[in-house]
């Protein structure tokens, strides 16, 4: 598998060099932006979309380098709330309330999380069954590059851990290891999706959810009580900036898309 995934990292690096000089590369175009995003967006991540690649606390705590080009990208259209947890969080004292940090949220992407504890898998199923929109990216192997060793705590989660609330939403991702190491293109309804080396999604139980496959297999949508919930089994839009369209357009059209 390792070997393996070295191998499909040269290809796609290859791949990817191509499409940023390409005209036909995968990007979709996202509506006028207002001048100020006005919608609230929950985010918790292992990949450095919102913080920069490898910084530490003090770093992050006195403002210092550059934000990365997704969290620029996003903040045309939403206003980001990073998270830690999904779960209610324990008063400061004993006496004091717990605080919930998907109190006021509407919406909420979860992409590539280092994994959800069972209060964070519970917390989130109820959170999506009173109305909320979730997008979860769930990558089986990232294609992206991180300057960080392995078990470093700041480095990105190479295989997505899949939370039992996928299942418990009838759905569940697997992954081919054959399949060709290429970018695809693909739509996710009606916004550009590109994909590399993504998972399988597979709807296992059609009555938990009102489920729909899309973007070749790669994703689905499923209604689950009043909310909502997309899941996309690969990140590679999140991780490669000649896939995500100029200035990242392409990039918000898919969240948008999928939180609609």
């Amino acid at each position: 598998m390792l070997r393996r995934r070295s191998k499909a990292l040269a290809g796609l690096l290859v791949a990817l060099v191509g499409l940023a000089g390409c005209d036909d590369a995968p990007a979709a175009s996202a509506p006028s932006q207002p001048s100020s995003p006005t919608v609230g967006l929950g985010l918790m991540t292992s990949l450095p979309l919102y913080w920069p690649v490898g910084a530490g606390i003090g770093a992050i705590a006195d403002g210092r380098g550059e934000l990365p080009w997704q969290r620029t990208a996003l903040e045309q259209r939403f206003a980001i709330t990073p998270l830690d947890t999904l779960s209610a969080i324990p008063g400061l004292s004993p006496d004091a309330p717990p605080t919930d940090p998907l109190a006021g949220l509407d919406r909420l992407a979860v992409i590539q999380p280092r994994g959800l504890s069972p209060a964070d898998n519970v917390a989130l199923d109820v959170w999506v069954r009173q109305g909320g929109r979730l997008l979860l990216v769930l990558d089986p192997a990232l294609t992206g590059h991180y300057d960080l060793p392995l078990g470093d705590p700041r480095r990105p989660v190479d295989s997505a851990l899949i939370p039992p609330v996928v299942a418990r939403w009838g759905m569940a991702i697997g992954f081919d290891e054959t399949q060709d190491e290429a970018v695809i293109n693909a739509r996710l309804e009606a916004v550009a999706l590109p994909l590399a080396l993504p998972g399988r999604m597979t709807v296992v139980d059609p009555a938990a959810g009102q489920c729909t496959v899309l973007a070749q297999g790669a994703a689905a949508r499923c209604r689950v009580e009043q909310g909502q919930v997309t899941v996309i089994a690969d990140a590679a839009i999140f991780e490669h900036q000649e896939l995500a369209g100029e200035d990242g357009t392409g990039l918000q059209a898919v969240v948008a898309e999928a939180l609609r």
